[in-house]
C-alpha cells in the first residue's frame, strides 16, 4: 500500500489552478529580451553614445514613435583645430539655459528622448597652453507627431516675455532673431550683460554671448555658448557650430 497521503480536494483544486499560471509566467519570461551590458569605455576613448534622458519636464508618450535614444553621432564635433578639450555628456538640465524660468525645458509628453554633450573650445591660433575660450552645451530633443514644431512656438512666446533678467547679480538683456537657412527654423537669441573683473566689479563693459535653437523635421537641438569664467561667447565659432550640427543631425536621422 502507498505512503502517499493524498491532497486534500481544496490543494488539489489551487495546483490545477497555479499550473497555467506558470505557463503564463514561463511564456512571458521567454519573449523578454535583454541586452548584454556595454563593455566599459576606455578612459581615454569618446562614448560611443550619450545618455539619453526623458525631458525633465514631461514623461514621454507610451505611443511615442520618434527616436527613443539618441547617439554620440549625432551630436556636432568640433574641429581638431578649435577643439580644447574633448566633449562629454551633461545631465539635460545643466546644458540647457535659463533666463527668465525654464523657457527652453518646455518640451512635454511628446519628448521621445533627450540628451546633451559639452565641449571646451578655444581660437584656431591658440596655443595649448591657453585658456579656454568657452564651452558650447548643446542639448537634443526627438519628438513625437507635432511635439519639435510645437516646442518651437511655445519656446518663441516664452522669450518675447523675456527681455531682461538677473545674470550673476546684473541684469542682463535677452534678444531674440530668426537665424536663416539652418534647418526646418532656427532662431538666434543675443545676451548682454555688464562686464566685471575677477573680483567681481564693474568695469563699465559689457560682455555677450549667445544662445541658438534649431529643428530639424522633428529633433530640436540648443546651444548654449558660454565664454570662459564670465567672458564673452564666439559668435563665429557658434554659427559655424550650429549649421555644422545641422548637418549631422540631418544625417543621423536618414
Amino acid at each position: 500500500m502507498s505512503r502517499h497521503t493524498p491532497l486534500p480536494p481544496t490543494r488539489t483544486r489551487r495546483v490545477l489552478a497555479l499550473i497555467p499560471l506558470l505557463g503564463t509566467i514561463a511564456l512571458a519570461t521567454a519573449c523578454t529580451t535583454t541586452e548584454d551590458p556595454p563593455a566599459s569605455t576606455p578612459s581615454g576613448a569618446a562614448p560611443t553614445s550619450a545618455a539619453a534622458a526623458v525631458d525633465p519636464t514631461g514623461q514621454p508618450s507610451s505611443s511615442a514613435s520618434g527616436p527613443t535614444t539618441i547617439p554620440t553621432s549625432a551630436f556636432v564635433e568640433l574641429p581638431t583645430e578649435l577643439r580644447k578639450s574633448p566633449r562629454r555628456t551633461v545631465p539635460v538640465e545643466e546644458a540647457l539655459p535659463k533666463l527668465c524660468g525654464n523657457e527652453f525645458g518646455t518640451g512635454g509628453r511628446q519628448v521621445t528622448a533627450s540628451a546633451a554633450m559639452t565641449v571646451t573650445y578655444k581660437k584656431a591660433d591658440d596655443n595649448a597652453g591657453n585658456t579656454p575660450q568657452g564651452m558650447i552645451h548643446q542639448t537634443i530633443f526627438t519628438f513625437d507627431g507635432t511635439g519639435a514644431t510645437d516646442y518651437m512656438g511655445r519656446l518663441r512666446t516664452a522669450l518675447e516675455a523675456c527681455p531682461s533678467f538677473q545674470h550673476d547679480g546684473s541684469r542682463a538683456t535677452a534678444k531674440s532673431e530668426a537665424l536663416p537657412g539652418v534647418g526646418d527654423e532656427a532662431l538666434l537669441l543675443n545676451l548682454t550683460w555688464p562686464a566685471t573683473s575677477l573680483n567681481g566689479e564693474h568695469t563699465g563693459g559689457t560682455e555677450t554671448s549667445q544662445i541658438a535653437v534649431a529643428r530639424v523635421d522633428t529633433v530640436v537641438t540648443v546651444f548654449n555658448d558660454q565664454g570662459w569664467e564670465g567672458s564673452s561667447g564666439n559668435p563665429t565659432i557658434l554659427d559655424r557650430v550650429v549649421r555644422d550640427a545641422v548637418r549631422t543631425i540631418d544625417t543621423w536621422q536618414r
